[in-house]
């Protein structure tokens, strides 16, 4: 059975995605068109390219999470080290691990372009904010002046995931301008509906996987210094595509994956968050389908 797929962003929770996924595979369903939003990207790039979700869980479980942040000078410099940063460089982690990790990766799938995959199979999303818009690769590509075989997946997975303040923004070059490129969670973490079509009734569902709570309330921090003060931002962005309201026809093709108290960049996770993770991702898929019911979903919001 054929099926889109649409993921949140979510940072180190995305391992909840990876479950969520090996259960519909189990389920006999295979992807036609994939897209994401920062951790989401992740998973989309590499269904995309041929891994399965039995392959990701391996691959989420090989990741050494606590290299993604990786170390650079600013550790050194107690207190205001990280204000440097973010002062001098817009913010205070590179993101080379992760790039790294996801090109090896589709290498071995010999997949290094958008050209490589079959036409809108893939969309990734990142934020522009030099010119305030959403890029959504590979559709976006022209403005830029950029063409699909010059756009290497694992950059635009790497933009896709460059948490605000966190993670030095992508200073992204082409032959039409320069701009600063970041998550795409910043102008939508959760694009249900791009794959919706709009001349007739779906032939096959298109399932969305989200990183939180149905309900979820906000948390306060204490702003004391520079970075105290990126990280509320960082949050407050998280928390308000994750109370943003989700109408009817987006909730009833979503599966929620409750992940607690696990944060975004809790890049120290435990075999046991691990593994949680991946069981909510799992558990939350097994109970979707418990009532999920295609015709009856085209019946009563696609008729129109």
């Amino acid at each position: 059975m054929k099926a889109d797929a649409v993921f949140e962003g979510g940072g180190v929770r995305g391992i909840g995605h990876v479950g969520a996924v090996t259960f519909l595979e189990k389920q006999g369903y295979h992807w036609n068109k994939l897209a994401g939003t920062s951790a989401g990207s992740i998973i989309a790039a590499l269904l995309a390219s041929g891994y399965s979700g039995q392959e990701l869980s391996s691959i989420m479980h090989q990741m050494d999470y606590k290299r993604v942040p990786g170390k650079n000078w600013v550790e050194s410099i107690p207190v205001v080290g990280k204000g440097i940063a973010v002062w001098r460089e817009l913010g205070i982690y590179d993101n080379d691990y992760l790039e790294n990790f996801i090109e090896n990766l589709l290498v071995k799938k010999k997949i290094y372009s958008f050209a490589d995959l079959p036409e809108d199979n893939l969309k990734i999303i990142a934020s522009d904010v030099t010119d305030g818009r959403m890029i959504v690769f590979p559709d976006d590509l022209n403005y830029y002046g950029v063409s699909k075989d010059k756009m290497s997946i694992a950059k635009a997975v790497r933009m896709s995931c460059t948490i605000p303040l966190f993670f030095k923004p992508v200073k992204w070059v082409t032959n039409k301008k320069s701009c600063y490129v970041v998550d795409g969670g910043l102008l939508s973490n959760y694009p249900v509906d791009i794959f919706d079509r709009k001349d007739g009734l779906p032939r096959w569902p298109t399932f969305g996987f989200r990183l939180s709570q149905e309900n979820i309330s906000a948390t306060s921090v204490n702003i004391d210094r520079p970075i105290s003060y990126g990280r509320a931002i960082v949050q407050t962005m998280a928390q308000a595509h994750d109370m943003r309201h989700v109408d009817k026809h987006s909730e009833v093709r979503t599966i929620f994956i409750p992940t607690e108290t696990v944060t975004s960049t809790q890049f120290s996770l435990s075999e046991s968050e691990q593994k949680f993770l991946y069981e909510a991702g799992y558990n939350a898929a097994k109970k979707f389908f418990r009532t999920w019911n295609f015709d009856e979903y085209k019946q009563q919001y696609r008729r129109g």
